[in-house]
């Protein structure tokens, strides 16, 4: 571990006390940390007041409080109960909350938006339901990290609304498994690309000129697709078990993304009919390039779907091979399991690290950086490939003392090319196809440090200031560290050099406006991002 200019404490300090799994505290501290991100902290109307951190809505002229459990370095740290200044301060609830986010918004934008009520109870409900149900933990320390996720975003205002009735026997976070539904399709109305091998290992028999075609149950029941070409062949082989993202289960040996007709969080979740061929155009280009980052990836290396005239059926149907974990040295754990404290697994930091010596929360840190950070920023710098490392998208390591090892990343559909270095490749894929899998070089900035630093390593290192809090600042010495290594690299994407400056002078850091961006009903590639305290600005050394 790189060595420490200032002083660590001897002996933990007491630990922030573990929240409690309740649905409407979850709710109301999600809409009030986006309130505070995305609404008053950009206009200047927080003030801390020991041991509050209050806040104004400005245009609604309402006041609000929360706990601040420590001077923040990025953004607070709050805890329930939120209060509202009326006669005095009382508590309120989630859905008044909500109403009252919801009327700044309006007076905000001038712009109405009648779904997000909706939205944010069906979230709430949705962790209600999941807090009744239990779930029952998993044997693998993989799996059991994936579907451990309880309260999900801390900054969304709505991070587990689910559409439908169904999604509970669906779901990661109830721990279920279900066998997948079969389909015997003619081999003149399939659709693949790549290596799609692993499905007809996994599938029933079926007779000469067909091929098999797995379902998601969901999927189907939504779809009900009837054709000439189509054979049921109902439940068949090893269960599936839903990970993180619900849409994406892990079965022997490998992962299978299927489409979802359903809005979960954000969208409606589909494999487009140009995700599909990107992914696996996308796997070819960067398996290389990952050997040289001493990084994992979990590429997509085919697709498999029906091709009947049918848009609806073609997207609706698709499925994406993603690779299995097993190859990986180590124990393979979800990184927002590791940082969530909510989180009903092993894998949190709140049961790993609870206990531990400064010394080691500052070794083991520093192993996560070292193994997260200069393979995101190389990725960009060097080969212009924008990574989106937020923490539902990597994977960390660990040996069998639980420090991390390496850093795996996944989901291709959120990575992206800068055109100028890729010019050759894009040139050689359909345009529509290349399009959705580039950024100009601005966004694809934006992108990796709002990923890599806001949603993922402000929260990991969160998780561990809950157990010792006079760390935090000395967690982000150590990540200024090994962000100054990467400057040792000599960029070759164009403005990179400049940018990684910018970057260690403290200009403020890109937060993406989920909250913003849910109100305005905007897609995810065009979501706005607002400015947020940049954690490094005074980390220079000798301060």
């Amino acid at each position: 571990m790189t060595s420490l200019a200032h002083a660590v404490p001897s002996r933990p300090a007491p630990a922030q006390p573990r929240p409690r799994a309740d649905a409407g505290e979850i709710t109301a501290l999600a809409l009030l940390n986006c309130a505070v991100r995305e609404l008053c902290g950009p206009g200047r109307q927080i003030w801390p007041a020991h041991p509050y951190l209050v806040v104004r809505l400005p245009r609604a002229g309402v006041m609000l409080r929360a706990r601040l459990l420590r001077p923040p370095l990025m953004t607070p740290r709050l805890a329930a109960p939120v209060e509202e200044l009326r006669d005095g301060w009382s508590p309120l609830g989630w859905r008044r909350l909500a109403e009252l986010v919801a009327g700044e918004l309006e007076l905000t934008t001038g712009e109405a938006n009648p779904e997000f009520a909706d939205q944010v109870t069906a979230s709430h409900d949705a962790i209600a339901e999941v807090i009744r149900e239990g779930r029952r933990p998993a044997d693998d320390p993989y799996l059991d990290s994936e579907q451990a996720l309880l309260a999900g975003h801390r900054f969304h205002p709505s991070p587990k609304a689910r559409q439908g009735a169904d999604w509970p026997r669906y779901a990661p976070e109830t721990g279920r498994r279900f066998p997948l539904h079969w389909l015997a399709v003619h081999e003149d109305a399939i659709a693949e690309e790549g290596d799609v091998s692993l499905l007809d290992r996994l599938g029933p028999p079926v007779r000469e000129g067909y091929r098999v075609l797995p379902a998601h149950p969901w999927q189907l029941a939504l779809l009900r697709p009837e054709s000439a070409a189509i054979t049921d062949l109902g439940p068949y082989g090893p269960e599936a078990v839903p990970t993180s993202s619900v849409r994406t289960v892990y079965v022997p040996d490998a992962h299978l993304k299927f489409s979802l007709d359903v809005r979960i969080t954000n969208c409606v979740r589909k494999n487009a009919w140009y995700e599909m061929p990107g992914a696996v155009a996308l796997t070819r280009a960067l398996r290389p390039l990952f050997d040289g980052l001493g990084a994992g990836l979990l590429g997509e290396p085919g697709y498999r779907t029906v091709s009947l005239g049918d848009p609806r059926l073609h997207e609706g149907l698709g499925v994406i091979v993603r690779d299995g974990v097993r190859g990986f040295a180590g124990t393979p754990l979800l990184a927002a399991a590791i940082a969530d404290p909510y989180a009903r697994s092993g894998a949190a930091i709140a049961r790993r690290l609870a206990g531990s010596s400064p010394e080691h929360l500052l070794a083991w840190w520093d192993a996560y950086v070292r193994h997260v950070v200069p393979p995101v920023l190389r990725a960009y710098l060097e080969h212009g490939v924008v990574l989106e490392p937020h923490l539902q998208n990597v994977l960390v390591s660990v040996d069998d003392g639980g420090m991390p090892i390496q850093a795996i990343f996944r989901d291709l559909e959120g990575t992206k090319l800068l055109p100028g270095p890729w010019a050759s490749f894009l040139g050689e894929l359909p345009c529509p196809v290349a399009d959705a899998m580039t950024y100009d070089a601005e966004r694809g900035w934006d992108r990796v440090v709002y990923c890599l630093f806001v949603n993922h390593l402000a929260e990991v290192a969160a998780a561990i200031a809950d157990l010792c809090p006079p760390l935090e600042r000395e967690l982000w010495r150590l990540t200024r560290h090994h962000v100054v290594r990467c400057t040792g690299e000599t960029p070759t994407v164009p403005g990179g050099a400049a940018r990684l400056r910018a970057l260690l002078a403290g200009v403020p850091l890109p937060a993406k406006a989920n909250l913003r961006t849910r109100w305005a009903r905007d897609p995810d590639r065009a979501a706005a991002y607002v400015p947020v305290p940049n954690p490094l600005a005074d980390l220079q050394a000798g301060q």
